[in-house]
């Protein structure tokens, strides 16, 4: 049996804004409601955790949202054996059509859930982070990811890279976060070419889809990086855009500053 909700009948249900809860007037932005699930942040996550983690009579916790979800009675049980239940639904939820941001604040709404929406509203509604690059590797090549981590990004230039390893949730599809992350939070997208990224469906994918976002303008949207010598053919589907190159002893001492400024045009 589902708790009661503490709020009066005549209360109008909480919409959250880009801001925060409102009076029902301004709804969630749209970009904002529509985000995948995956694009929930960990700090989020482990808060909605210690709101619905606890059973209570007097509101609704995470079995209350799992029957809402649509999740059956034996998949809520397996839940339950789990050290986080409410992250684990999280986890199986987002692999689901429908899942979102928007859909996630729409339940706890109708759950009563006014506490949640007001303590992790402005959190969960705001616009997310957005990236000066997407950065494009094979796990093989993640030393010299770092490298650039440290010459981009705790430098002066202070350049914001989107990193998978780090920047995204382990469990999430790795097709859809990539196409969402490349099509509408990252202005570029660096290309670490290598003989292993030759190898790679999922580099190969996420080039791919780069390039077809902006047939007209790959020059300013991808920026390939050689940084150590190939034994094989460099890609064809790069081969017309100019290419940052590493292995260069000449050009070697003024590397980072070029991509730094590439990056940083408008």
């Amino acid at each position: 049996t589902r708790p009661s909700s503490t709020k009066a009948p005549s209360e109008r249900p909480c919409v959250m804004s880009a801001g925060g809860p409102s009076d029902g007037s301004a709804p969630l932005a749209t970009s904002t409601s529509s985000l995948p699930l995956a694009a929930l942040n960990v700090r989020v996550r482990r808060r909605l955790s210690l709101f619905l983690n606890v059973r209570t009579q007097v509101a609704a916790d995470w079995t209350v949202l799992a029957e809402e979800m649509g999740f059956e009675y034996l998949e809520i049980r397996q839940f339950e054996a789990r050290p986080d239940p409410t992250g684990s639904l999280l986890d199986a939820w987002q692999g689901r059509p429908g899942a979102s941001v928007g859909r996630l604040l729409e339940l706890l709404t109708t759950l009563g859930r006014d506490d949640i929406l007001v303590e992790l509203g402005p959190s969960i509604g705001k616009v997310p982070e957005r990236f000066d690059a997407f950065i494009c590797y094979c796990p093989s090549d993640i030393q010299f990811v770092q490298e650039m981590i440290r010459q981009l990004e705790q430098t002066e230039y202070r350049l914001k890279l989107c990193v998978s390893d780090r920047d995204v949730l382990p469990g999430t599809c790795v097709w859809s976060i990539a196409s969402e992350l490349i099509e509408k939070r990252c202005r570029r997208m660096v290309v670490v070419v290598s003989d292993d990224y030759l190898q790679s469906k999922e580099c190969d994918f996420q080039t791919k889809f780069a390039l077809s976002l902006s047939p007209g303008a790959h020059q300013k949207r991808l920026i390939p990086i050689k940084y150590k010598s190939m034994k094989k053919e460099f890609p064809s589907i790069l081969r017309f855009i100019t290419v940052c190159d590493y292995t260069n002893p000449c050009t070697q001492s003024w590397f980072w500053t070029r991509l730094a400024k590439a990056l940083s045009l408008p």
